[in-house]
């Protein structure tokens, strides 16, 4: 039996929403979910609590203009959809998921993530999904702010994706690192530029597992001396399945 969430849905609908903010679902489950959200306020309310839990990292990401050739792209891909049409009343936004307006709305705010979200909607619904996709949250320990995004999937890669800027001292470096359950200790990644992505290729490593730890430490310049975290942990977090 499933258990009941704070928002009075279950505890599988509560994760169906996050799912939903996050841009993952495949273009039949969100549409099964938009159907729901009009006869249901408890789903509201959790896609709502999502909303609120999630919007925050705007606010984290440098405002960037996407390029003309981009919102091009965006845009012929979201004529291309047709969703199906709710009854006429005034709309909150999630009813409006793949209006341009929105994303060009939400890029201005300095949401540089909205491109990269589009994406990942218009390919779902012209190709399968990956059989499976891994985020990662990385927060301070202190006060659990977030300051990168980690992505794994079928694809022999982890991508770390900063969600602001990081001050690191001149004489250090940050490095990142991994460790799943019956591992003998953690694995380094790669030292890690403040504020750009990376690109790790993992087709050595054994595939990502849920809850397995990710974590950035900060360490001497020129990265760990012992081939182990010997520095104060700045952001961690652990694997969540997404699809």
């Amino acid at each position: 039996m499933s258990t009941q969430h704070s928002t009075g849905v279950s505890a599988d609908d509560h994760e169906l929403a996050g799912e939903y903010v996050l841009g993952t679902l495949d273009a039949a489950q969100r549409r099964a979910l938009q159907a729901r959200l009009a006869d249901e306020p408890a789903l509201q309310a959790a896609v709502q609590a999502w909303e609120e839990r999630l919007l925050p990292l705007v606010d984290l990401v440098e405002p960037v203009t996407p390029s003309a050739q981009l919102w091009w792209r965006i845009e012929r891909s979201l004529d291309a959809l047709t969703p199906p049409v709710p009854r006429q009343a005034p709309a909150p936004w999630w009813r409006n998921w793949h209006s341009l307006s929105l994303w060009r709305g939400l890029a201005a705010g300095g949401f540089v993530t909205a491109a990269v979200l589009a994406s990942v909607l218009v390919t779902r619904e012209m190709a399968p999904p990956p059989t499976t996709r891994f985020m990662v949250v990385l927060v301070a320990p202190d006060d659990k702010a977030p300051g990168w995004v980690v992505q794994a999937g079928s694809s022999s890669r982890i991508e770390l994706i900063p969600l602001g800027s990081v001050e690191v001292p001149a004489d250090k470096a940050l490095q990142f690192w991994t460790k799943a359950d019956g591992w003998s200790g953690p694995v380094s990644l790669g030292l890690v530029t403040p504020g750009h992505r990376l690109e790790v290729p993992a087709d050595k490593l054994p595939a990502v597992q849920p809850n397995q730890l990710f974590e950035l430490t900060l360490e001497p310049r020129t990265g760990s001396p012992t081939g182990k975290p010997t520095g104060p942990i700045r952001f961690i977090g652990r694997a969540v399945q997404v699809l």
